[in-house]
């Protein structure tokens, strides 16, 4: 591979342009379209003469248009932002208050007023078809930033975590030296605004083959995915282990019915044994991988096959191990269990426009740029096993969540007097769910009612996955000693029992 992702797309669009890049429900577009149509995005956003550092906001779906934004964007020497079209109007307001962008490419309408430019999608198609394709490309230098992702944040404002055109080169290598991607039918399920989805759409496109996309209005209705899947002709899976819990209800779901599945690779929380258990029972000949990474350090930086005799010897299955060019440090006494500090050419540069944010959780480590996870581990035959966090971050479904930041909107609501969010696990330490305790401010006879009033308020300010699945409503809430909801005590004693 090129040491350019951009150059190498192109490349396999030169040497098989009708060859499917994405295929959405059976509408296929090809890597010639995506070569052209980019190139041709990329000439009109030089036109308009942005300064270099700023950022571009592509907000949508899981459609094609925002794929060619995605690379028209990088091929005018900018970073692009993903924002999902079910994002809250106070998310995207802080996103642009942070990243300050000098252009919204609006995939789906845009709800907010802004005094940012849009380019709208009707606009976007003209584009495809009357600007010229520029050959004199912008050059992306290694250390520019080719994306930024957004994720939750302790105060409220969710960070923008800046990867680099060197640390998403550094894990498409990895990736395509380590799993065939090769003209492969890969499976593309996550928002676009979740890194999962990096997984699936880098080293694919440069190895040439194709992403069947499995969009978030399947994956609502069980029964319209358990039909869709087996007429995707998947190679390789790419999902959150809860994903595949879901479709290992389906007794339908085997290797019988999908031959040309034999890649499963899972991210973006644990892998629970008796998941990948009943999984190699479904798809014995199967490979089963368990990968680990936080969006710091660009999607993932472990990974090891879960095999048979994995599954007899651990009873909590390992993270991996590290990628080559990377390593990963236990900070801890006795060098036992501690957390995990990231070293390598994969980590960010920091969060951008906040600097403090960027200090405390990036340091230098003999020389080379580190990041503090905030992930428990240790190692064991040469393994890296993960025993949970140094705080209150959670993984729910595959979507890393401060509970800070849910508990900062919380309190904000008319609603209520005090809330805090708890997380409820199951035996294996997963988190099954949110539980909203609070002390409301009106009397709460009827709770069903109470507990949407709140849903419906906190629903304007956060993502639909942070929003409670359960209320729990209580007169006062315990306090720590030094006066703060003791959100410790509640933890206990929501897990203590049903």
């Amino acid at each position: 591979m090129n040491k350019n992702i951009l150059e190498t797309i192109d490349q396999v669009s030169k040497s098989h342009p009708n060859a499917v890049a994405f295929d959405y429900l059976g509408i296929q577009n090809t890597y010639q379209e995506l070569s052209t149509w980019s190139g041709r995005m990329a000439t009109a956003i030089k036109h308009l003469n942005l300064n270099k550092d700023v950022p571009v906001m592509v907000y949508g779906g899981q459609t094609f248009d925002m794929l060619v934004s995605f690379l028209g964007v990088a091929k005018s020497g900018h970073a692009y932002i993903p924002v999902d079209a079910h994002s809250s109007q106070q998310r995207l307001a802080s996103i642009i208050e942070t990243a300050n962008p000098g252009l919204i490419i609006s995939i789906e309408p845009f709800p907010l007023e802004t005094k940012v430019p849009l380019l709208r999608l009707k606009e976007l198609h003209e584009i495809y078809i009357t600007s010229s394709n520029d050959t004199k490309k912008e050059e992306l230098a290694l250390n520019d930033n080719f994306y930024i992702l957004f994720t939750s944040g302790t105060t409220g404002k969710p960070k923008g975590v800046q990867i680099t055109h060197q640390n998403l080169l550094s894990f498409v290598e990895w990736m395509t030296q380590s799993f065939n991607f090769n003209r492969q039918n890969v499976l593309l399920q996550p928002s676009f605004s979740f890194d999962l989805s990096v997984m699936a759409i880098y080293p694919t496109l440069v190895c040439g083959g194709t992403l069947k996309v499995l969009p978030k209005k399947i994956t609502d209705n069980f029964m319209s995915m358990f039909t869709l899947l087996p007429k995707l002709a998947l190679n390789s899976w790419i999902s959150t282990p809860s994903l595949i819990d879901i479709c290992l209800v389906d007794p339908n779901f085997t290797a019988e019915a999908f031959p040309q599945l034999d890649t499963f690779l899972f991210c973006g929380e644990e892998l629970s044994h008796a998941t990948a258990e009943k999984l190699k029972q479904r798809f014995p000949l199967a490979h089963v991988y368990n990968t680990y990474g936080p969006t710091e350090t660009t999607v993932a930086v472990t990974s090891v096959e879960i095999t048979t005799d994995i599954l007899k010897k651990y009873s909590r299955l390992p993270i991996g191990y590290v990628k080559s060019d990377t390593s990963i440090v236990i900070e801890s006494e006795h060098n036992e269990k501690g957390e995990l500090i990231i070293v390598g050419p994969s980590v960010s540069k920091g969060y951008l426009n906040n600097p403090e944010k960027t200090t405390a959780a990036f340091i230098d480590l003999n020389g080379h740029r580190a990041y503090k996870s905030g992930d428990l581990g240790y190692y064991s035959d040469k393994l890296l096993f993960y025993s949970g966090r140094t705080d209150f971050q959670i993984k729910l479904n595959g979507y890393r969540i401060e509970l800070e930041e849910i508990n900062h909107y919380l309190s904000q609501l008319s609603l209520i007097k005090q809330g805090v969010v708890v997380p409820k696990y199951d035996n294996r330490g997963k988190v099954l769910q949110l539980i909203g305790i609070v002390s409301p401010k009106q009397s709460t006879d009827n709770t069903l009612a109470y507990t949407n009033q709140i849903k419906d308020a906190l629903g304007k300010l956060v993502m639909p996955y942070m929003i409670p699945q359960r209320f729990s409503f209580r007169d006062k809430l315990p306090l720590s000693a030094n006066g703060k909801i003791d959100v410790k005590t509640l933890i206990t004693e929501v897990n203590g029992h049903d």
